[in-house]
């Protein structure tokens, strides 16, 4: 044999035939070829991935990035790539395990066909995430993304009759998969119930044993695993809203029973408190690689409930009934989790706003200036606009006139305002053209009467009220026989 030509006495240079027969030596290549052999097979697959489906702002890339161990992640859109390093310190083997992000805006539906396709499917996990802020909308949640996801494998089965075949012997193994479950640490008590009667399903020729009652009556072929992410916002639903352990119990039996019925597992996790991260790794890597997983299921803690595919059944969750005193196990998700009107978005319609041409913007600005400079070149609107200064209110001539100042204005200004409007009487009784004349345009014709106002009293009034001002305020006096006759 070709081994025993490359034995170690050959290379020794002592060959010596009895040596054939000594186990030591006669095996010793055909073992380390053995070896490599079976360490190639024994390599962690490079062609592994993870799909995640969810809604927008559900937490989907956050899990991702932390699960990765990246501090600050980066959010895309549409399809989003990202890989995790997965590493076996027992095989001293490591590799990279594909995860792709769907966009939770349903129009990027179309986009599964690249995540998932004939080639990719027999290696794919799927990853559900809900998000515990808005808990009135984890099942609806969970129900249009499995719904999106059976509708693109009915379309991958019209494609091509292989992938039919295919997703018959993936159906096959994820049923399996349930039924193999054992609780950690059963798997090395060969006395254990568990075994017992796996031990005797193996020696009967049994492949399936009989499914409970709600367990994987939708089987998609996928490995399923629903993740409720941002439990720590339990406190704040208690704390704000008034929910209490009989709404957490009630939303977690329903979760559970669609776990049951996708067989998938359950992960309440919270990257913010570091809750259930780690775990959910791990048992990624053991659904995926098949590497340990030892930890049981955990349903003592709310905001931190583990639950593997294969261990729930309804009696399990039965239990949960006992808490619901206001409620019923069967009452409708959203009668009983009600959105508070403060989280409803009404349907607001946004207004188009068109922008100004931009030189017809300039151009007004243009005009608007010029303006400012010569008002006698000022279009209406831009006179309109500029005379933005105080506005002085003038004693309307048709007023009685009281030259002792005693009516509704100041003393003082009475006798101002009587001198100027006799000298608006007399402009308008001097008007050549009348009142339809240009100079009185907007201007009531007024019939000056004698015995009313005495122009000499007046006249006086106004000087010695300008004397006052002109003591006081220190204005240059006014001539008042050349203003008026001016």
């Amino acid at each position: 044999m070709a081994t025993k030509t490359f034995g170690s006495g050959l290379l020794n240079g002592d060959f010596n035939p009895k040596n054939k027969d000594e186990p030591g030596d006669d095996n010793l290549w055909s073992s380390i070829l053995a070896q490599v052999q079976n360490s190639n097979s024994n390599k962690l697959p490079s062609n592994k991935n993870i799909l995640v489906l969810g809604d927008n702002e559900s937490g989907k890339t956050t899990l991702i990035a932390k699960l990765q161990g990246v501090e600050d992640p980066k959010k895309g859109s549409g399809l989003e790539y990202a890989y995790i390093d997965v590493r076996d310190d027992d095989r001293d083997d490591q590799t990279r395990l594909s995860v792709w992000i769907l966009d939770g805006d349903p129009g990027h539906a179309n986009l599964l066909k690249f995540a998932l396709n004939n080639e990719r499917f027999p290696h794919t996990l799927v990853v559900l995430v809900a998000a515990m802020t808005t808990p009135w909308a984890i099942l609806d949640q969970l129900q249009f993304w499995s719904r999106v996801l059976g509708e693109h494998i009915d379309k991958l089965s019209r494609e091509t009759d292989s992938f039919k075949q295919m997703w018959q012997d993936c159906r096959q193994q994820i049923m399996k998969k349930w039924q193999d479950y054992t609780e950690p640490g059963d798997d090395l008590d060969p006395g254990s119930p568990m075994r017992r009667t796996s031990h005797n399903l193996e020696e009967e020729g049994i492949d399936n044993l009989p499914l409970p009652d709600g367990v994987l009556t939708t089987n998609l072929g996928l490995d399923i695993v629903v993740v409720i992410a941002k439990t720590d916002y339990m406190s704040t639903l208690e704390k704000d809203f008034d929910y209490r352990d009989e709404h957490f119990d009630f939303m977690q039996q329903w979760i559970r029973k669609f776990c049951l019925q996708y067989g998938a597992g359950l992960f309440y996790t919270s990257v913010k408190e570091d809750k259930n991260c780690d775990l959910l790794y791990k048992y990624l890597t053991h659904r995926i690689y098949s590497l340990p997983f030892k930890t049981p299921a955990l349903v003592v803690e709310k905001d931190a409930v583990l639950i593997p595919a294969g261990w729930d059944n309804m009696k399990k969750i039965s239990i949960l009934y006992e808490n619901l005193q206001s409620m019923k196990p069967d009452d409708y998700y959203r009668d009983v989790i009600v959105q508070p009107p403060s989280h409803r978005k009404g349907v607001t319609k946004q207004t188009e706003v068109v922008a100004e041409d931009e030189q017809v913007f300039l151009a007004r600005q243009q005009e608007a200036l010029m303006g400012l400079k010569d008002p006698a070149n000022r279009s209406p609107a831009t006179r309109n606009q500029a005379s933005t200064g105080p506005i002085i209110q003038v004693a309307s001539p048709n007023k009685k006139l009281d030259p002792k100042g005693t009516g509704t204005t100041p003393s003082g200004e009475g006798v101002l305002a009587n001198f100027f409007n006799s000298l608006l009487h007399k402009k308008i009784g001097t008007s050549p053209g009348g009142p339809g004349s240009p100079g009185s345009v907007g201007v009531s014709p007024i019939k000056a009467d004698a015995g009313t106002v005495d122009k000499n009293t007046m006249r006086n009034d106004a000087a010695a009220e300008l004397d006052r001002i002109t003591k006081t305020k220190k204005i240059p006096p006014i001539d008042l026989d050349s203003s008026t006759e001016s």
